[in-house]
């Protein structure tokens, strides 16, 4: 679990910003990228999931993240939509070491 805060992959990241990326789960689309963090050790991006899940913004540790294809400006995560719809919820100002943590645990089994 301890690398649920990284990109399977550093060289992912050489291509650009990942924002506006569409996000594929394993069973189809679930949102575009809304914002996306490189910091070591807490990277993560913000899926912006649209009408599909009310417009709620899911948070997904770059741990979870399987590929990125810069060509098609894609991310493909290790989760079906469902498990991203459960997810906790995130909420930017409200984001702190106890939402964090949450996260960790819930991510934990997708990532790595």
């Amino acid at each position: 679990m301890s690398n649920v805060w990284s990109y399977r992959e550093t060289s992912w990241l050489e291509g650009g910003d990942l924002v506006g990326y569409g996000v594929e789960a394993t069973d189809g689309s679930i949102g575009k990228i809304d914002k996306a963090t490189n910091e070591v050790g807490s990277s993560h991006v913000v899926v912006d999931t649209g009408p599909w899940i009310f417009g709620k913004k899911r948070l997904v540790p770059a741990g979870a993240v399987t590929g990125v294809d810069h060509d098609d400006q894609s991310v493909m995560v290790n989760m079906t939509k469902e498990q991203i719809k459960s997810a906790p919820d995130y909420e930017a100002e409200r984001w702190n070491d106890e939402s964090r943590e949450q996260h960790s645990d819930y991510y934990g089994p997708y990532s790595w």
